[in-house]
This record gives structure tokens, C-alpha cells and sequence, in this order.
């Protein structure tokens, strides 16, 4: 009798743990709840989780989506469409998972009613990795407030061709740089990375690593094109900053790119995906595929015979996720029925999709509070912020005859002049080009100057085409006027992505897009006849300042011949136009550097400092005349402005370099200090450098590599002192049989102003 009770509750309690939904208790450890919803599922809702809708496309499917998205709507739409779709997963599909929420964050969140920061490539420029993680904190409350979950950014990829028109999205083409300033932007936005490892807190975001590997390369600079990298150059400089990502800011996504490399799209690299992602730098989170990069695989590529082809070459590759829509992976449950998939590989994917939903809280999360959004979203502090990074961004190129900063005490009156002027521009992944969303250049200056100086205004031109009609209507005003701010640029694609360009939203400006996603170009000259017009207010004769708001580096060798000021700004976002007044007229001093090399023409491409000696003639050996350097026939191969290159409108003396130890060696670390002195005669930030130079290696290596910067504050006549941690890993390299290690040898240690000007060094050894 005891026996029989005891097989009784025996039973019992293995019915009631079967029938425990322990994937809903919110105290059971994540792989326990995974482990559990994923024993629950049917082969069609597990591969449902591996697809992506619309956020109102996913209230007719009662197997659920891995991921929505957020329409690019206003906040309030888009958190009124957020609470539709996650409470329709909760109550109306059978296991009630709630989808991931995705939105593009990349300068801001992709809505109406959102603050809009400067550009990434302006993000770049800023040399300060505290205030970009300080935006992406930002923008991840804001977006959280409408319901967003991941982020589609930040870009990890390097600028080495001003042709390609997504230049703009990135940070700049260094991989030290790129991948300080990008784990910055994923620790303010997702939590520091010791903090995330095991959930994402209130207001914050998962992150997305794009675009994996080498995308920004493309042949002839045509978006899509491939990269022709080997694998050494692949790993030494292309790698690094997404190892970063991972290893350091614990990212919980990574976007394959949509080119291939050695004819393998990135889809379908098990190279890229398992063996280097996984396998070598431990990634824990779920691959998502670009958008139709998987469809790419069959229509593009054409590695794959159709749908089902390309579904299980992107399976076995490592792409746990399908976007926009379901084209492939819905032929997956068919797949395993027919013997050509394995369902074990179905359950790892989807392992790794609910595993960020736990670890992001979903099926717990509060849904979207619209009551709150007004006090939460574009907030004064928000808009403030977002001025201080554009004044931070701003570079100042040439500064003749210290023409900047103007006085205001003395001018009388002032000619604002160029397409860009009067027009705010923000670059792709922007919802609107709408002057009223911010603040001009014009109205940046008008606002600040009040009745004091007397602004005159002529567009001039178009930001392309060849119609010159309003040369004489600008030339006049440059006449009448004491000096003359001429403002040039391009314009990019509002939204973007595959399939979105040539948009052009209902009360938007209709001027043909120049830069951006899907376009690039085959000249970085200015377009259209942006440089007659600045050649026409010249020849005036009065003091001209050219004010460049673009989205990709302009050859602007004829300008920097003849204007004695000009300014780079890039896209500086909705308070841009405030922050260039606070510039031109002294308000707040210069402190932008170069984040790209400016080349000399189309010609010169690519160009970037951290080249190898063969290639010795773009920096540091433009030759004499006793010993011809490599130079082109007609033209040296050196640059308009180098690397890290910016002036300010006070100076700035370096010594006392001190080395703390001669030789170094294996687990050892050598301390780099400097003193930095305010020699002028106001306050000032300076971006402090610091380079390695390797002199021998068994493979070659760049001549010179960025290990280390720190951008300061000097009041006049103040000094500080900056130190730099030199590790072995600073002066590894990938050796003859692909491995990375770090040779012994001695190295250059150098303080620099730029990539060409090293103002101190000294030597060290590995042994």
C-alpha cells in the first residue's frame, strides 16, 4: 500500500513540474527558462522566433515574430502600435513570447518628436568617448519610452573611401578610435558591460554590431560591392573594434555585412560567424541578419539556387535571425521535415533569441507609458546635450590671420551665403530634413548677433545641378557686407536601408540626395556648383569663412589654397547651427579633430595614416628633389589635412615625455606621461595622442598606429599631465602563420598633435 502511495505522488509531482511554466517565473535562472519555453514550442513557433514584422504586421500571426519594428512615425504612434503588438503576443499567441522591439538609434532614435544628435561621423570627430556614451544613454531612454527593446547601431566599421555614401554612419578609420568611441556608445546605451552581462536595466537597449566584416571598403566605393581585403589586413585592422564590441561592451547582437569577401557573402561565411565570432571571441548573443541579406544570398550573390538554398546556407553560417520578413526561414520547418536541416540547429538559433528576451526582461517589461512620453522625450537637457556634442564635433581647419573668431563689437554686417545655410541637414537615419525641426546656420548666427550686425542672406545655388541664377543675387550681398560666411554641403537620404532610397517625405526639400546609404559617388569634389559659388563671393575681396556641412570628405585643395577660414561640421545635428555661431564668433573654442584623412581627389583613394612603409609616399615620405619620393606624376601622394588634425583658438606646448620603464615584456605594462600646457591666452580642449611605431616585424606593419588619446580641458596658462598604459597587446601583430603575437623588437613612442605631427618620442623595447 505504501508502495503504490508513494509511485502515486511520484507521479503527481512529475506531472505538476511537467506542467510548471517555469520560462514565467522570473526568479528561475535564464537557461533554465529557456530550456523550459524551448521544450514547449513546435517546430513552426521555434522558427517563427527566428523572422521579423512590422510592429502592426504582427497582430494577424498567432505563432509570434522573433522581432518587430518600430515604423518611423512619431513617438506616440509608434509607442501606441508597440502596446498593440506585445500585449496581441502576450494574450493572444498560444505561448505568449513577446517580441524584441528594434528601432535605428544611430544618431538618435528614428522618430518624430526625438532629439536629433550629430551625425556618427560628427560623433567621430569629437575625440571623446565620455560624451558619446553620454548620448547613447540618452537616446536609449528616449527610445525605451515608446516600447524600443534593440537598437540597430552603433556602426563599427572603418571610413577608407569618402566615395561610399555611408561614410557618414561611421566613426572614423581608425580601429583604436572607432572602437573606444563605439564601446562607449553600446556602454551608455546597454549599461557597462560588467553590468549587462546578465540583463539590460530600465532604459537602456540591447545594441547591434554592424556591419561584420570590412563593409565600408567596397570596390570603387559602390555600396554592396566586395571587399578586397586578405586576412591578415582583415584581422589587424577590420576585426578589432567588433572583437571590442564584444569582449568589452558585451554587445548582444552583431549584423553581418552585405558584401562578401573572397567571394564568400558575409550571410553565408562560416568563417566570419562560428569560427572567428563565436569560436575565438566568445560571442553569447544571436546574429541578425541585414535587411534581405539573407534573400541577397540567391537574388544578389547567387550562391544559393532559391529561398530554401539560401535558408540553410545562412543557418549553417551562423544567422540566427531574418529580417525584414520572413523570405527564407519560413521555409525552414519544411526543410527539417525533409530531412535537409537538422531541428537541433533550429533550437541553438532560437536558444540564442530567448536568451536576450530573458536577459532584456521582456516578458516582465511594463508596457510603454504614453502619459509620461512628452516629460521623457526631447527634453530641454536632451537639446542641450546634443548642442554640446555639435560644438565638441566642429574642426577647424585653417584659421589665416586668426580671421576667427569674429568679433562682434566690430562687424557691422555679415553675408551668409550657400545652399546649406538656411537649410538644417542631419544625414541618413534621420525622419526629417524640415528646417523647423532645428536650428540653421542662418538662425544659429541671426540668434546670437540680435540687432547687432546686419545678416544678409542668398542661397546662391542648389546643393546640385549647374543653375547659377542666384550667383549675382549672393555676390551682391557678399559685396555689401564686412565678411562673408559661405555655407556648402550635400544632403542625405532621410531613413535609409534597401529598398527606401529616393524618399522624399511630403514637405521635405526635394533636392536630389548626395550622400547617405546607396550614394555614392565618383568624385569628392564639392557638387554642382557649390565651388563657382565660393569662387564667385570670393573674388569680392572680402574676408570669406567656408562652413562645410556634409556627410563624407570633400578634396578641397582649391579651398584651402585661397579661403583663409574654414570650419568642417559635418551633419551637427538639430542644434548645429547654434553651435557654429557659438564657433565663428568665439563663444566656444574649436575642438574637433580630423577623424578621416582628407585626400587630394578622387585620384588619391584611398588614403588613411596608419599605412604600411611600402606605401611610405601618402605621409612620410613625400621625396626631394635628390631622392624622388613615390609620387604620382602629376601630384604628391600626401594629403589635404591628416589624421586627428584640428586648430584651436588658443595653443598648446608638450613636454617632459617620461617613459616609465625602457623594456617591457610579457604581462608588463609601461607608463606614457606627458605634460600639456595652455600657452594661450584663453581655455581650450586639446586632444592629446598617442602613437606606436613598430621598426622591425617578420610581416609589415603600419607605420604608425593611433594606441591612445585623452581629450582635456586648460584654462591659460595651466598645465596637466596625461598618461597613456602601453600593454604587449598594443604591439601585437598577425605573424606569418595567422597568429597574433607580440614580437620582441623596439618601437617608437610618439606624442603627436596629429598623424603628422609628432611633437615628442622616445623608444621602447619587447623582449
Amino acid at each position: 500500500m505504501i508502495k503504490k502511495w508513494a509511485l502515486f505522488l511520484t507521479a503527481l509531482c512529475c506531472t505538476v513540474t511537467a506542467g510548471a511554466q517555469v520560462y514565467k517565473d522570473a526568479g528561475a535562472s535564464i537557461d533554465a527558462r529557456v530550456k523550459d519555453l524551448l521544450s514547449r514550442m513546435t517546430l513552426e513557433e521555434k522558427v517563427a522566433q527566428m523572422s521579423m514584422s512590422s510592429l502592426k504586421g504582427s497582430l494577424n500571426n498567432p505563432l509570434g515574430y522573433g522581432v518587430c519594428e518600430s515604423p518611423f512615425v512619431t513617438i506616440n504612434e509608434i509607442a501606441a502600435q508597440s502596446i498593440a503588438a506585445k500585449k496581441y503576443a502576450r494574450e493572444k499567441t498560444r505561448l505568449g513570447i513577446p517580441p524584441i522591439q528594434i528601432g535605428e538609434c544611430l544618431h538618435g532614435q528614428l522618430a518624430s518628436g526625438a532629439t536629433i544628435f550629430p551625425q556618427a561621423i560628427a560623433l567621430g570627430s569629437t575625440w571623446n568617448p565620455a560624451i558619446v556614451k553620454q548620448m547613447a544613454s540618452v537616446v536609449a531612454y528616449e527610445a525605451s519610452s515608446s516600447g524600443v527593446d534593440q537598437a540597430l547601431s552603433p556602426l563599427f566599421d572603418l571610413i577608407r573611401d569618402p566615395r561610399f555614401g555611408r561614410v557618414e554612419e561611421c566613426y572614423a578609420e581608425d580601429p583604436y578610435l572607432v572602437s573606444r568611441l563605439g564601446t562607449a556608445f553600446v556602454t551608455g546605451m546597454q549599461g557597462d558591460a560588467a553590468q549587462s552581462i546578465n540583463g539590460i536595466a530600465k532604459d537602456k537597449l540591447m545594441c547591434t554590431a554592424k556591419h561584420f566584416a570590412a563593409y565600408s571598403i567596397p570596390v570603387a566605393g559602390i555600396n554592396l560591392a566586395p571587399a578586397s581585403v586578405g586576412e591578415r589586413e582583415l584581422r589587424s585592422m577590420f576585426l578589432p573594434p567588433f572583437r571590442d564590441a564584444v569582449q568589452q561592451a558585451n554587445i548582444y547582437s552583431v549584423m553581418p555585412a552585405y558584401n562578401e569577401i573572397d567571394g564568400v557573402p558575409a550571410h553565408a561565411s562560416n568563417f566570419l560567424l562560428k569560427q572567428v565570432l563565436r569560436r575565438e571571441w566568445g560571442f553569447k548573443g544571436y546574429v541578425f541578419s541585414d535587411y534581405e541579406g539573407l534573400k541577397m544570398l540567391y537574388t544578389f550573390h547567387h550562391i544559393a539556387a532559391g529561398p530554401g538554398d539560401a535558408a540553410i546556407r545562412g543557418l549553417q553560417a551562423g544567422v540566427d535571425l531574418e529580417a525584414p520578413s520572413p523570405d527564407t526561414y519560413d521555409k525552414l520547418a519544411d526543410l527539417v521535415k525533409a530531412g535537409r536541416v537538422k531541428e537541433a540547429d533550429i533550437d541553438s538559433a532560437v536558444a540564442r533569441i530567448l536568451t536576450v528576451k530573458f536577459k532584456a526582461g521582456l516578458f516582465e517589461k511594463l508596457l510603454p507609458d504614453t502619459a509620461r512620453l512628452k516629460d521623457r522625450v526631447h527634453t530641454p537637457q536632451h537639446i542641450a546635450l546634443a548642442q554640446t556634442i555639435a560644438e565638441e564635433s566642429v574642426i577647424l581647419l585653417k584659421n589665416e590671420k586668426q580671421l576667427l573668431p569674429l568679433n562682434i563689437g566690430r562687424l557691422k554686417s555679415l553675408a551668409v551665403i550657400g545652399p546649406n545655410a538656411n537649410q538644417v541637414q542631419y544625414g541618413d537615419y534621420s525622419s526629417t530634413r524640415d528646417s523647423r525641426s532645428g536650428t540653421t546656420v542662418l538662425n544659429g548666427i541671426k540668434q546670437l548677433a540680435g540687432d547687432r550686425i546686419k545678416i544678409s542672406y542668398a542661397k546662391g545655388c542648389a546643393l546640385s545641378g549647374n543653375d547659377k541664377s542666384g550667383f549675382a543675387e549672393a555676390v551682391k550681398a557678399a559685396q555689401n557686407s564686412d565678411a562673408i560666411v559661405v555655407v556648402l554641403g550635400t544632403t542625405s537620404v532621410v531613413f535609409s536601408g534597401i529598398g527606401w532610397n529616393g524618399h522624399t517625405p511630403e514637405g521635405e526639400p526635394k533636392d536630389p540626395f548626395t550622400c547617405g546609404e546607396g550614394y555614392d559617388v565618383t568624385d569628392i569634389n564639392p557638387d554642382g556648383v557649390q565651388r563657382e559659388l565660393l569662387r564667385a563671393v570670393y573674388k569680392t575681396g572680402k574676408p570669406v569663412i567656408l562652413v562645410l556641412v556634409h556627410g563624407r570628405p570633400w578634396s578641397i585643395g582649391w579651398e584651402k589654397e585661397n579661403i583663409p577660414a574654414i570650419i568642417e561640421a559635418w551633419y551637427p545635428g538639430e542644434k548645429g547651427g547654434s553651435a557654429i555661431a557659438n564657433i565663428l564668433f568665439g563663444k566656444v573654442n574649436p575642438s574637433g579633430r580630423l577623424n578621416v584623412s582628407i585626400p587630394q581627389s578622387v585620384g588619391h583613394i584611398p588614403v588613411f595614416y596608419n599605412h604600411v612603409n611600402s606605401n611610405k609616399g601618402f605621409y612620410h615620405n613625400p621625396g626631394t628633389p635628390e631622392k624622388p619620393g613615390q609620387d604620382y606624376v602629376f601630384s604628391s601622394t600626401g594629403v589635404l589635412y591628416p589624421f586627428g588634425f584640428g586648430l584651436s583658438y588658443t595653443t598648446f606646448a608638450y613636454s617632459n615625455m617620461q617613459v616609465s620603464a625602457p623594456v617591457f615584456s610579457k604581462d608588463e605594462r609601461v607608463t606614457v606621461s606627458v605634460d600639456v600646457t595652455n600657452s594661450g591666452k584663453i581655455a581650450g580642449k586639446e586632444v592629446v595622442q598617442m602613437y606606436l611605431g613598430n621598426k622591425v616585424n617578420s610581416v609589415t606593419t603600419p607605420v604608425i598606429l593611433l594606441k591612445g588619446f585623452e581629450k582635456i580641458s586648460l584654462e591659460p596658462g595651466e598645465t596637466k599631465n596625461v598618461k597613456f598604459i602601453i600593454k604587449p597587446g598594443d604591439v601585437a601583430i598577425w605573424n606569418l602563420d595567422m597568429k597574433e603575437v607580440t614580437e620582441p623588437g623596439i618601437f617608437d613612442v610618439m606624442i603627436a598633435r596629429s598623424a603628422e605631427d609628432v611633437v615628442l618620442k622616445k623608444t621602447l623595447a619587447y623582449k
